[in-house]
């Protein structure tokens, strides 16, 4: 068993990696072309994009779950109708970007407040870049649905080539043809065209026997068209609820002043660094879960929450002794400035308590994926996000930002305990029951 847990967490770890490293390699270019207003639209423009895709990485979550079942009953003609369908619902979302584009980034060009001159250029950026949209969304389903068939090498090569691509298509953009900022965007719409184009060719050709059975009649059936939207419109309404947390924590910093802002959000970006690790073991517990399921495997399945548990345990331990005892030369790596290392020295230990509330919520994540307890994570997530306001407006004028803190660390609280309660503990038979999902 735990082979086949590193066999999918490893691999989904290096995918997650490569995240930021991008988005490192992005700002060093956009360094290199311009003065701190280039850096600033490509911090807003990809903050937006962050923001939308985010939202729509619900699709990845449904398919993955469904997915997961089919594979483990067996059923290649449902699993081929899964792809079917989350790429049917792919083109369509990815057509209402494409089409609302203008007033999509007009507002988000109203709600992001920059200078004139940045937010010129991250409109530039933008209105290149959403072209990329299509592409982008298809790649959550694809993504999606090669975790459910318990296959993570597929999307970290994918990954690992879209980021490559990405790099040199950005690098002749913005240097072979003095496109500046655009071309950053430029070299992201090819890389994303190519790792979809890649991830199709994989598909047919290492699933041929699965995509054969497609049945464009079964595909559009009412009935698993009704539960495929329902599983994915509670993954979109958990999902927004997260963001809706992330960005009025980012929000609510802003208020405490420039300094407290940009501590909370170096210090989140250690949150950041836990949770692209941890997110390994999820999608684990994702593929693993939705597969035992199919199978009608209790005992497999008992086995491999208490292994994930003990696995996720570990790296939170791991995060926890180094968050206490080098958090200084890893906030280094992000700030030099004695102002805000001072100020994270007072807030560190807020950021220590994360691993150690958050690992089980994470890994109940992705069990309820797996499972498709969708409406589960819908609600849980919502009473997590009232407590949030709750507890951030009845305590900021007594405890500030300490206040903002002990709110996002009771959203994870809260969530823990009442995912635990839906599932009675995550009790197995609970989630092996799929007739009510």
């Amino acid at each position: 068993m735990n082979k086949a847990i590193l066999r999918l967490a490893i691999p989904n770890i290096v995918s997650n990696v490569t995240i930021p490293l991008l988005g490192m390699i992005d700002i060093a270019i956009a360094g290199r072309i311009g003065d701190d207003s280039t850096i600033g639209a490509l911090a807003i423009g990809t903050a937006i994009f962050n923001f939308i895709y985010w939202n729509f990485s619900f699709l990845r979550m449904g398919t993955s779950g469904l997915a997961a079942q089919a594979y483990g009953a067996d059923n290649k003609r449902e699993c081929a109708n899964i792809l079917a369908r989350s790429m049917i619902v792919a083109v369509g979302i990815a057509l209402l970007l494409l089409i609302f584009n203008r007033p999509i980034g007009a507002a988000a060009m109203k709600i992001m407040e920059g200078s004139e001159e940045v937010m010129a250029l991250a409109a530039e950026y933008f209105f290149v870049r959403i072209w990329a949209a299509p592409a982008a969304i298809g790649i959550f389903a694809l993504h999606g649905w090669l975790t459910g068939m318990q296959d993570a090498t597929t999307p970290m090569v994918v990954a690992i080539l879209n980021n490559l691509i990405n790099i040199a298509a950005s690098l002749w953009f913005v240097f072979g043809m003095d496109m500046g900022v655009v071309g950053i965007a430029w070299g992201t719409v090819v890389a994303q065209y190519a790792a979809l184009l890649i991830t199709l060719i994989i598909i047919f050709l290492r699933y041929k026997a699965y995509v054969r059975e497609v049945s464009l009649r079964e595909c559009l059936n009412m009935e698993p068209m009704v539960r495929f939207f329902r599983i994915n419109s509670d993954a979109f309404l958990r999902t927004l609820c997260v963001c809706t947390v992330y960005t009025c924590f980012t929000a609510f910093s802003a208020r405490f002043g420039d300094t407290i802002l940009a501590t909370n959000e170096l210090l989140m970006q250690l949150f950041m660094l836990f949770s692209y690790m941890l997110d390994g073991f999820c999608y684990a517990a994702e593929s693993l879960t939705g597969r035992f399921i199919g199978e009608r495997n209790r005992a497999s399945l008992r086995e491999c929450i208490r292994l994930l548990a003990v696995w996720c345990g570990a790296v939170a331990a791991v995060y926890i002794v180094a968050y206490i005892f080098w958090w200084e030369p890893i906030l280094g790596i992000f700030t030099s400035s004695p102002t805000i290392m001072a100020c994270a020295e007072e807030y560190i230990w807020w950021i220590v308590m994360v691993p150690l509330v958050g690992f089980i919520p994470f890994l109940i994540d992705g069990i309820l994926i797996g499972a498709t307890k969708t409406r589960i994570m819908r609600n849980t997530t919502f009473w997590a996000l009232v407590a949030f306001f709750a507890l951030y407006f009845s305590l900021r004028s007594a405890l500030g930002n300490c206040a903002l803190w002990i709110a996002f660390i009771g959203f994870i609280v809260v969530r823990f305990a009442l995912m635990l309660v839906a599932t009675k503990g995550m009790n197995t038979d609970l989630l092996m029951d799929t007739s009510k999902e």
